[in-house]
């Protein structure tokens, strides 16, 4: 009995496949953008603290989303997916900002964990008022971590930077506080007090 010899299959997939770190964390590659290796490295780190503290805050907005409970349930789910998704919109702008410098974004859970200014929640459900507040203070990083961002853009001449931060990531996110905050307000929800 003769052994057939199967034919190559160009369509294989190479699996397990390895190999060195072709740009370290911290170092830039070179676009010709108009902006000094300086302008772009101090753009990049400040940009890397707004990105891991509004991947913090989308991810609060998910915990928010499934653990929120009460009568106000169902509206606070749905603002809470909605403002997860609008963070998630932002984070995507800002990672995609740093790779256009030239820089690396940091990109996994643990690497954001390190880095962020943010306080970590307990695993547990809280009640709704301090869901909403956590949200409010680390919303107010992001805006913070921004505003200093674009301080860095503006004085290195980065106008990319700065468009990207004042007209896009402090805008949703101060929206954001504003609509969490409404949510703290005393108000009866039934009988107007006299």
């Amino acid at each position: 009995m003769s052994v057939k010899k199967q034919p190559k299959i160009e369509a294989q997939p190479i699996l397990h496949q390895q190999g060195p770190v072709i740009q370290p964390f911290g170092t830039l590659v070179t676009y010709p953008i108009g902006l000094s290796e300086r302008a772009r490295a101090a753009s990049v780190e400040a940009l890397n603290q707004v990105l891991v503290d509004a991947m913090t805050v989308r991810d609060l907005n998910k915990k928010a989303h499934w653990q929120v409970t009460g009568p106000t349930f169902y509206p606070l789910h749905l603002l809470f997916e909605e403002h997860f998704k609008a963070q998630n919109e932002l984070i995507d702008q800002i990672g995609e900002r740093i790779q256009t410098l030239g820089g690396l974004a940091i990109a996994m859970a643990q690497h954001v964990a390190e880095r962020t200014r943010i306080e970590t929640p307990p695993a547990g459900r809280e009640q709704v008022p301090v869901l909403i507040s956590r949200l409010i203070d680390a919303t107010n990083l992001v805006i913070e971590d921004a505003r200093q961002a674009v301080r860095i853009a503006e004085e290195n001449g980065d106008d990319g930077t700065v468009g990207l931060l004042g007209g896009l990531v402090i805008h949703q996110n101060e929206k954001q506080v504003w609509f969490l905050s409404t949510h703290l307000v005393d108000t009866p929800l039934v009988r107007a007090h006299k």
